[in-house]
């Protein structure tokens, strides 16, 4: 009898899915008393050997006293977990609390014995690391601090799971087995461990998803036209190098094939295996595919079809339940409402998407939410001519439509190590977990750059479809803190596409300095005052005049190159009277020869309707050399198929003016809320003749540097500024600083005072002396404030603090608002004390309602505000900024993620603009900076080292030229959360 599950529910919690080393998914849960038939069916599947490994003895089956035993836990001292793919366990993982004996015991001890059981076929997949993970986060919850494991010499791969997490370790041989003890609290390298198992598993699972061996398309039509036959059209005629397959329920019995691709009335009649599915069913026909899909053993699905989250509530339920179902059998899902994937990579070839034509093979991989603004990419990087001039290719291209299972997290999990994509460019509309996004983002970008446009900014709710954590911060802080990550953030589709055009044909710029040169005066001055504006520094622009020749390009490239003076060149060409094709190829030629000269430093070149420059310069037409072909979508109208669901609104072709600044999304009807594009009438439409023109008929050789151009001055600037930002942050995330010590921080007397207030409460605002005695424990101290109720009270508190003081209201309608003359300074007597007092008094009403404190003077410095929070979605952000209403009015604060390094709270302090004021602007005494750097680290430290510490607020903080004080503080406290970002890997729950 299960005595002691009365003493706590069932932690639905602790449920959670996880994504395994070969990126397939399972379900972690508790164990309960109903799982007893499924434990003993687990059971029996279990070779002897492994049987032999848990028990240390020949186990051949389990008593009806084990099963009660491993069934009926009281979720304290006694757990646990099992790891279920179709609901079946796969494997189980428990602890028993035990004391100094190693015999059964309750809290306080806080040593437990752990034990996993794996069926052999499911070995090698990771589920026994990922449910140590998350055994270990259970147990710390439930206050056990430490795990020990007995393990037979000869179970090696248990050993090594052990071994491996990274848990600081004790190992010793005693009797034949092996006794492992390790703590549980997360040190640098079990975070490390679990984070890379964490990318391969995730990466893992989009690579099935982008690399499958076998497509089956569900929903293809009978007849020509609709969404499920344009896809198989579009799958094969891109070359897709894997088996192919038709699926309808609705086929006649003696069909066999369907454009050559084989036919079938189920997923599964295919005879060989399935890795990726193409659904595009009707939603309510979804359900019975995806158990056939699951039934048949299909790795992935990519979801088409409409009429879930994106259609209200009940649909919204629908994609809740379509994810709970694709995932108990371990398959991943893009979309649903998705517009499709894409691999340009000639190992597979794959367009399983309503784009009618394969993309150019190349190095940029390319993710967006939205269908519509999806294609625009597309077009945009693949036109020639116009617009962004030469053609760049994709490596991968991924829409996610409601983005219910698969996000831009794990794409970024697959392109960090992707030897195929070299630049990352991604339209979000909403980021559903910002603290892991900027922990990716930071690592990406460590790699290869990261350009992110983000859409609906303004909104103030997420797309339809989009589940995503609510967050306190301002967009403004929340594009900061992508910044500080390493994120080029952009602001319209046109500089997305622009900046990653530079990054992916260029070399990074070592420094701001730029060389202009061209045969436009005007349009070189238009370039150096971009380049001003974006904060680089331009040496005078070189005018060749109209006359120049291509030789005399060449040799003023090759010149601004060679010099040391000089990081960057922006070449800028306009047409001349007489000019063709000929001298447009020639002109190439010779900057593509004089910038190969010198590799290091970016080219790029301002043209101004120069279409055969334009074309000649790309040259080749991608990073990866194939024949020209048309990616730009067609003017469709809608169409169906007897077993497909509505197709989406048709999107307008976007023409090359049109995408230039906002590319916004097609209309959109609304019944369909549709976030692909529509889908093609034929599975092939042809592209006009027009929409790509002649190249030249001899490509350079490949790995020929191609160089981008600009229609405009200010996007190629803007574009360079970015590249020049980017860089100089790779340099600073090399040396990224250090978290410093200090030797007079109290960090168990600040939990203690912190156990204490929250015994009080589940949250609460700390008082002034509460609130000085915690900040005490870091070092931080509090100016002395004394209440003066009455002019008496005033008096004497200005004889204990000694003249002269100030006099302040603190009302919460006159706290920190000098301006409105609530705040008496520099009172050096008894007099000017009770003057004040009265004048206050007189003005904003009674003492009861002023509530005026004494405080000593502080030293005259610059009054300045710092602020840390832990945001629900963005984690713990620390602030600061120059305190006072002209710096609110303007919202110049600087972020940073906590915890912050000295070399981060250095840049913090510079990266408000009213900062000159810090450091001796027109004259006056610069401020003891370091001070203030300090004082950043300590808070720094300690709302990291205490996450019951939510809030904490320092205003003013006035920075003399040496020292500081800290005039007023407050800080807010409530219970940590369950599960943090240092808890177990899970995917979003559903």
């Amino acid at each position: 009898m299960q005595t002691s599950s009365d003493r706590h529910e069932y932690p639905a919690h602790w449920e959670a899915d996880v994504v395994l080393r070969d990126g397939g998914t399972a379900r972690v849960r508790p164990i309960t008393v109903d799982d007893a038939e499924r434990l003993v069916s687990f059971y029996e599947q279990v070779s002897d050997e492994s049987k032999y490994y848990r028990f240390f003895a020949p186990y051949p089956r389990l008593s009806a006293k084990d099963v009660h035993r491993f069934t009926h836990h009281d979720f304290v001292d006694r757990v646990g977990l099992a790891a279920t793919v179709g609901g079946e366990f796969i494997a189980t993982v428990r602890y028993d609390r035990i004391g100094a004996g190693g015999t059964p015991a309750s809290a306080p001890a806080d040593e437990a014995e752990v034990a996993f059981l794996v069926q052999d076929a499911h070995q090698g997949r990771g589920v026994a690391s990922a449910l140590l993970e998350h055994i270990a986060a259970v147990a710390r919850e439930r206050g056990i601090r430490r795990f020990a494991a007995e393990v037979l010499p000869a179970n090696t791969k248990m050993i090594k799971v052990f071994m491996d997490a990274g848990y600081t370790q004790k190992r010793s041989f005693e009797d034949g087995v092996v006794r492992l003890e390790f703590g549980l609290e997360p040190t640098d390298r079990s975070l490390a461990v679990q984070y890379a198992r964490e990318q391969r598993a995730e990466a893992r699972s989009v690579q099935r998803l982008l690399q499958p061996g076998s497509v089956a398309v569900i929903g293809t039509g009978r007849t020509p036209g609709g969404v499920g036959r344009s896809i198989l059209g579009n799958v094969g005629d891109a070359g897709y190098t894997g088996r192919l397959y038709a699926v309808n329920s609705a086929f006649p019995e003696d069909l066999k094939e369907i454009d050559g691709v084989p036919a079938r009335r189920s997923v599964r009649e295919i005879e060989g295996p399935v890795d990726l599915a193409v659904v595009t069913v009707p939603a309510e026909r979804v359900p019975e595919v995806v158990t056939d899909c699951g039934e048949h053993g299909v790795q992935g699905l990519v979801v088409i079809s409409a009429g879930y989250a994106d259609s209200g509530p009940d649909g919204r339920e629908r994609q809740r339940a379509l994810v709970r179902q694709a995932r108990s059998y371990g398959m991943r899902i893009i979309g649903p409402n998705a517009f499709g994937v894409i691999n340009t990579s000639p190992r597979v070839r794959l367009n399983a998407s309503l784009a009618p034509e394969m993309p150019r093979p190349g190095r940029i991989g390319l993710f967006a939410q939205s269908g519509a603004i999806g294609i625009a990419l597309l077009s945009r990087l693949h036109r020639r001519g116009g617009g962004v001039t030469g053609v760049t290719g994709v490596s991968t291209f991924v829409s996610s439509g409601n983005r219910a299972d698969v996000s831009g997290n794990d794409v970024l999990q697959y392109w960090y190590d992707d030897p195929e994509t070299d630049v990352a460019l991604m339209y979000l509309e909403s980021i559903g977990n910002p603290r892991k996004f900027t922990r990716l983002a930071r690592r990406t970008a460590a790699a290869k750059p990261l350009v992110v446009v983000q859409g609906a900014r303004h909104g103030g709710v997420a797309p339809q479809g989009h589940a995503v954590r609510a967050t306190r911060l301002p967009h403004a802080t929340v594009s900061a803190l992508l910044r500080q990550a390493g994120v080029i953030r952009v602001d319209t589709i046109t500089d997305l596409v622009d900046a990653g055009l530079l990054l992916a044909r260029q070399p990074l710029p070592s420094g701001p300095r730029v060389a202009i040169l061209g045969n436009s005066e005007s349009l070189g001055l238009l370039t150096y005052d971009a380049c001003l504006s974006e904060g680089l520094r331009p040496q005078p622009p070189l005018d060749l005049t109209t006359a120049a020749s291509a030789d005399d390009f060449h040799r003023a490239l090759s010149r601004a190159l060679a010099d040391d003076t000089c990081d960057a060149v922006v070449v800028t060409a306009i047409p001349t009277v007489g000019e063709g094709s000929a001298g447009d190829a020639a002109l190439a030629a010779a900057l593509r020869s004089a910038a190969a000269a010198v590799p290091a430093k970016p080219v790029l070149v301002v043209h101004v309707e120069l279409g055969g420059l334009a074309e000649a310069l790309s040259a080749a037409a991608s990073t990866a050399p194939q024949a020209p072909q048309s990616a730009e979508p067609q003017p469709t109208e809608p169409a169906s198929a007897q077993t497909e669901p509505a197709p989406a609104p048709t999107e307008p072709r976007t023409p090359p003016a049109e995408v230039e600044d906002a590319a916004p999304a097609g209309p959109r009807t609304p019944e369909a809320g549709d976030r692909r594009a529509a889908a093609p009438p034929h599975p092939r439409p042809a592209a006009p003749a027009a929409s790509h023109p002649a190249g030249p008929a001899d490509p350079p050789p490949e790995g020929t540097r191609l160089i981008p151009a600009y229609p405009a001055a200010e996007r190629a600037v803007r574009a360079l500024a970015q590249a020049v930002s980017y860089a100089q942050w790779r340099r600073d995330a090399a040396d990224p600083g250090k978290v410093p010590e200090y030797e007079d921080i109290d960090e168990r007397g600040a939990a203690e005072l912190i156990a204490g207030h929250l015994a009080r409460g589940q949250g609460l605002a700390l008082g002034d002396e509460e609130t000085c005695e915690l900040l005490g424990r870091y070092g931080i101290h509090v100016h002395r404030a004394l209440p003066a109720p009455t002019p008496d009270d005033a008096v004497a508190a200005a004889r204990a603090l000694g003249y002269p003081v100030a006099l302040k209201a603190t009302a919460p309608h006159l706290r920190h608002r000098a301006d409105l003359g609530g705040v008496r300074l520099d009172l050096a007597d008894e007099e000017q004390l009770r003057r004040a007092y009265a004048e206050l008094t007189e003005l904003f009403g009674t003492p009861a309602e002023l509530r005026p404190v004494v405080q000593g003077m502080a030293p005259r410095g610059v009054d300045t505000v710092v602020r840390a929070v832990i945001d629900p979605a963005a984690g713990a952000v620390l602030s600061f900024g120059l305190a006072g209403a002209a710096t609110q009015l303007l919202g110049d604060m600087g972020h940073r993620l906590i915890p912050v390094t000295d070399r981060e709270a250095t840049s913090l302090i510079r990266s408000v603009r009213t900062a000159p004021l810090l450091f001796g602007w027109r004259g006056s005494a610069p401020v003891d900076s370091a001070a203030l750097e300090e004082l950043l680290l300590r808070v720094s430290r300690l709302v990291d080292d205490h996450p019951e510490v939510v809030a904490v607020t320092l205003e003013p903080v006035v920075v003399a030229p040496r020292g500081l004080s800290v005039l007023s503080a407050s800080v807010r406290l409530a219970p940590p959360p369950a599960r943090d970002d240092l808890g177990p890997r899970t995917l979003p729950a559903y």
